[in-house]
């Protein structure tokens, strides 16, 4: 007697046994696609295990595993004593696809709501960093802090316990909080104790919290002009209106911010070395600004990115060391003293602010990871950061020195440059006429990476300018580099040939 054959025993299943794909993989992808196509109605009785094992040529289990797959997720249904069924529970809508006429234009899903345009218009910062000079996100780390962080790594995991695999606090854990708070003492000059200090996964989070407690939609905030970038895009991504501030060589203008926003309710400040000009904002300047704060209620977020980075004499202190009516919010990373892909920073949080950064700490993503923290704890702990702060700051002099010395001997009679004394790039400004935009999309298409200095300002008159990062380069790349981008600097200064007719 021959058994009656299911609709689905005429499926034409197919089978790949070297495309790397489980096999039990390959027949729930099977079903689920001919389940959501039609291809296979609700209703349709499926072969037995057994039988579909025997078509195939393959072990019985497989078909069982991925049956039981597709009953758990409610693409089959079971009949004890009459067999497998496509389930009868996926709708015409389900199986069939929703109407063509019924389906949004491409064009609105991409314009979506005013906030999706803003962040899409961030989405070509996103890329990874490039690795070529000089981009200036890059650091370099020798060879005895990589051996040094791979031991207590390991060692880390070695120990790892009940206490590293659930929740713990959001702040971050007390050890690293503790380090970080005695180096800050040291180096910065800043009034925290462990209790008041934030891990975060660097300035920018650290920057996102701030505007998600300290400000509402609407509120007028200074920026400096020019300025960090994502600092003015994450103001405006929440809504408020950034309102640029000029700088000059002695940092952030106040008098000039208090005139133009005298309703400003933050200020956004780099003061120790100013984002991307590298000017100090001075004594009298600083004084001013805490002056301002205190009298109006405002708050100031002052971003210290790169303070470890100064090359003769001693890294100048923190705004937030003079503040003595708190309201300075201070915040830093590891990320450039260390490698940007580590994401630990932080922030030092005015007593009044902790718990609402606590609260909004937590609801952003619980807490830092457990493992980086133990790490960088211990690295730090047992001066190894230190140590690797001092070699770095000699290796960048140098890298410094070797970059303006070669900018100089290719492009000094067309390019005006300080030797930065501090920070880990150089602003080459250019001649007149002149442009920094041009001179930057050529020189990546000669391998070279630099940002034109142009991109950086809002509404003050832009200078024309290459910032090059120098920090993440040996001398045998910067050279070649150099002699590069010289060789494009100097296509530019050309005057343009007149044809002749």
């Amino acid at each position: 007697m021959t058994r009656a054959r299911s609709v689905g025993d005429l499926y034409l299943w197919q089978i790949d046994r070297g495309n790397g794909t489980p096999l039990f993989r390959q027949i729930y992808q099977q079903i689920r696609s001919a389940a959501l196509s039609g291809a296979l109605r609700p209703g349709t009785k499926l072969p037995s295990s057994r039988d579909l094992a025997s078509q195939l040529g393959l072990a019985r289990a497989s078909v069982v595993t991925a049956y039981d797959q597709l009953l758990a997720e409610g693409f089959l249904s079971g009949k004890v004593g009459s067999g497998t069924y496509i389930s009868s529970d996926l709708s015409e809508q389900v199986v069939m696809g929703p109407p063509k006429h019924r389906r949004p234009p491409a064009k609105k899903i991409q314009q979506g709501t005013a906030q999706a345009q803003t962040f899409d218009a961030l989405t070509e910062l996103t890329t990874p960093s490039d690795v070529r000079p000089f981009s200036t996100v890059r650091t370099r780390v020798d060879a005895r802090t990589m051996e040094t962080l791979r031991k207590l790594t390991n060692r880390a995991f070695r120990h790892f316990g009940p206490s590293d695999l659930g929740y713990s606090d959001p702040r971050g854990f007390i050890e690293l909080r503790k380090t970080i708070c005695e180096y800050l003492q040291v180096a910065r000059a800043v009034r925290c104790d462990p209790e008041q200090i934030i891990v975060t996964s660097g300035t920018q989070h650290a920057i996102d919290i701030a505007i998600r407690i300290l400000l509402r939609p609407g509120d007028e905030v200074w920026v400096e002009d020019p300025g960090y970038p994502m600092t003015h895009s994450a103001l405006v991504a929440a809504g408020m209106k950034a309102c640029p501030t000029p700088v000059d060589a002695l940092g952030m203008n106040v008098g000039a911010g208090i005139k133009s926003a005298p309703k400003a309710v933050a200020a956004f400040v780099t003061s120790s070395h100013q984002y991307p000009t590298g000017v100090v904002l001075s004594m009298a300047r600083r004084l001013e600004l805490l002056d301002w704060a205190r009298e109006t209620g405002a708050w100031i977020i002052e971003d210290d990115y790169a303070s470890e980075y100064r090359y003769s004499g001693r890294p100048l202190a923190s705004l937030q060391g003079l503040d003595d009516a708190e309201r300075v919010l201070y915040v830093g990373t590891l990320n450039k003293a260390l490698f940007p892909g580590l994401r630990v920073g932080y922030a030092v949080v005015p007593p009044s602010l902790l718990r609402a950064f606590v609260g909004a700490r937590y609801l952003m993503d619980r807490q830092p990871p457990s493992l980086y923290q133990t790490v960088i704890a211990e690295f730090m702990r047992q001066g190894h950061f230190a140590a690797h702060i001092r070699r770095t700051r000699l290796m960048y002099r140098d890298q410094r020195d070797i970059l303006a010395s070669e900018l100089m001997r290719r492009v000094g009679t067309h390019v005006t440059f300080d030797v930065p004394d501090n920070g880990m790039h150089l602003i080459a400004y250019l001649g007149q006429g002149v442009s920094d935009v041009e001179l930057e999309r050529t020189a990546r298409e000669r391998g070279v990476v630099v940002r034109a200095m142009s991109r950086f300002y809002k509404l003050a008159r832009p200078r024309q300018g290459l910032m090059l990062g120098f920090a993440g380069y040996p001398s045998q790349m910067i050279v070649p580099a150099v002699a590069r981008l010289g060789q494009v600097i100097r296509e530019s200064a050309r005057p343009p040939r007149v044809k002749r007719h």
